[in-house]
């Protein structure tokens, strides 16, 4: 049976929420009573959710995107998951403009929105920034250095950030997921991935609807002394 949660009132922005563990997480932030707008560079619709196509490494198109939104309305939650991989090769060969893109989407782009959100959750009293890292972040993984830099990046920034904004209550955490069956995952080939899932000490990538429980779960009132936290979803693979 399908878990749910007791966001009915909350509104939601999800960056990269049209596909993968986005979509799952929009999806079951809807199932929970959550109304969602998707911030993406894609516009594939999600059921009730309001798409809004946003490239979060353009501050204007995330302002544009800010002034969208309903006159003094609220923004309860904040889903940083838009994120993006490249190529897995050796660091001397990867290209320094593919690298660059990498740290823009991946922790600057992040900063861009969480920027632009938190000042509505300090006026409204408060709120939850759920910021989605990777096993890469803490653990380093050859083949993808710039992605690893770039998600140690993100676990770095959730705690300094969390540091700063407790007295206004709003709780910051990330979820650091491990290879999750997605098209992002697929996409490294057959022998990447199953050299993934023979690492794994359940044997098996990750769901993206196991990402999206723990994500929801960081909404609730249920995680209200968790903030600062980095949360592994790694099937085990994470060694601390």
């Amino acid at each position: 049976m399908p878990n749910t949660y007791d966001l009915a009132g909350k509104f939601a922005v999800v960056t990269g929420g049209a596909r993968g563990i986005g979509r799952a997480i929009v999806e079951l932030l809807l199932d929970s009573g959550c109304e969602v707008a998707i911030w993406d560079v894609n516009l594939a619709p999600v059921r009730s959710a309001t798409a809004v196509l946003v490239d979060i490494t353009q501050p204007e198109q995330i302002a544009a995107a800010v002034s969208a939104l309903p006159a003094n309305s609220r923004v309860d939650i904040l889903v940083n998951d838009a994120g993006y991989l490249g190529k897995t090769t050796n660091f001397v060969e990867h290209s320094p403009a593919d690298w660059r893109h990498i740290v823009q989407v991946n922790l600057v782009g992040m900063m861009l929105v969480t920027q632009a959100i938190l000042p509505i959750m300090i006026r409204q009293g408060g709120g939850r920034i759920i910021n989605l890292g990777s096993l890469a972040g803490k653990e380093g993984l050859a083949g993808i250095a710039a992605y690893s830099a770039a998600s140690a990046g993100v676990i770095s920034f959730t705690k300094a950030l969390s540091r700063e904004v407790a007295q206004h209550n709003v709780f910051v955490n990330c979820v650091a997921p491990g290879p999750i069956d997605t098209d992002m995952i697929r996409n490294l080939g057959v022998e990447v991935v199953n050299q993934m899932v023979q690492d794994s000490p359940l044997g098996r990538l990750g769901h993206p609807g196991e990402v999206a429980n723990l994500v929801a779960w960081l909404c609730t009132e249920a995680s209200r002394f968790n903030t600062g936290a980095v949360f592994d979803m790694s099937g085990g693979r994470a060694r601390y």
